[in-house]
């Protein structure tokens, strides 16, 4: 594959990129770059997690990029999540694992790693060390907003650690490509800074697209101060927030009510989740999308683009219940084989289950 079209595939998955010159040059000089992505273990999988970050993941590596997933359960353990138990915390990252493969990610070209596993690495701590002396405080304060917590909302002396472990994350994977939310860009940029000054490397930064809850579009929280950004971070489906999501394991019917409910206003396409998921799951899942509509109201549509798409909802040639319908219809049959393979599979199903019973702390 030529070195455009390789390109094409990662803009395609990058909302933004810094920078695109040198992504290009990158591809240039390496065929097999590494990027890298971390999470959290921290609750049941959602649409952004189950069913987006699996689609991403195939574009991505059909470019070549050999992508590494960093279960980071000692940042869940300075978050707080899962009550802050660290054997927990590993359990949820093992759900998270069966999830990924349920969703089709070629563990060839993928490795999942665990945070856990650098902790006794004393190379991983002088590189956290090395950044937090580079970092100012009110550099590593604005970062803390990675934690999906506001400056406010600090508590802890340990979360100041974390800022400095995820960008020393960044070169311990020896990681090209950074490739997470936009939620995550102050780090990345961070790692930009400081890697020069250490006598490392600049990497790539590939901000993918943060998915809508169902309420759609919130007004900004303060997590950045671009407004746009703080618009997508504070609109985000998130899955501490499980009723503005879509959960891996919800039936058919449940998906159905949840997305009957979802704001979807006649000709708004500024701020649709309908329409944000169908950009950016059903267009990437699927060839073409199907709308199922009855003779009287003028028979089955077929769409092969989303332009199109929006521009018969923005002229009001779509009804707002045609696309929910054609939205859950088809985000069923992507969740299916995940739900089937938790379903069937007795590991898969007792990590389900031990998942499920936790509270999920924010």
């Amino acid at each position: 594959m030529d070195v455009e079209t390789r390109l094409q595939l990662i803009k395609g998955v990058g909302e933004e990129i810094v920078t695109e010159e040198e992504l290009r040059s990158l591809l240039e000089t390496k065929a097999h770059p590494v990027a890298y992505d971390g999470f959290e273990p921290s609750g049941l999988a959602h649409l952004p997690f189950g069913v987006f970050r699996p689609l991403l993941l195939k574009d991505l590596t059909k470019a070549g990029i050999h992508f590494k997933l960093w279960l980071a359960d000692w940042f869940a353990w300075i978050n707080n999540k899962m009550g802050g138990d660290l054997d927990s915390i590993r359990k949820v990252g093992e759900y998270f694992i069966e999830v990924w493969k349920a969703a089709g990610v070629d563990t060839k070209k993928v490795d999942f790693l665990w945070a856990s596993d650098a902790m006794s690495d004393k190379e991983y701590w002088k590189k956290v060390v090395q950044i937090a002396k580079v970092t100012t405080v009110h550099r590593a304060t604005r970062a803390l907003t990675i934690m999906g917590r506001k400056e406010g909302e600090m508590k802890e002396t340990a979360q100041y650690f974390y800022p400095m472990m995820q960008c020393a994350d960044i070169f311990h994977l020896e990681a090209d490509i950074t490739q997470l939310g936009l939620d995550q860009r102050r780090v990345c940029m961070l790692a930009r800074e400081v890697g020069p000054e250490l006598k490392l490397w600049k990497p790539v930064v590939v901000s993918h697209h943060m998915l809508e809850g169902l309420q759609g579009i919130k007004e900004p929280e303060g997590y950045e101060t671009n407004k746009e950004i703080d618009v997508a971070i504070s609109s985000k489906m998130s899955k501490s927030k499980p009723q503005t999501a879509i959960f891996v394991h919800d039936s058919p019917e449940e998906i159905a009510r949840k997305i009957g409910g979802a704001f979807c206003e006649p000709k708004n396409v500024a701020n649709n989740p309908m329409l944000d998921y169908s950009k950016h799951i059903i267009f990437r899942g699927f060839k073409t999308m199907h709308v199922e509509r009855p003779k009287k109201f003028g028979g089955p549509l077929e769409y092969e683009s989303f332009a199109q798409l929006e521009k018969d909802f923005a002229e009001g040639k779509l009804h707002p219940l045609d696309l929910k319908n054609a939205v859950s219809s088809q985000l069923n049959q992507l969740i299916a084989p995940v739900r089937q393979h938790f379903e069937k599979n007795n590991k898969a199903r007792t990590l389900y289950e031990f998942v499920k019973s936790q509270d999920v702390t924010r």
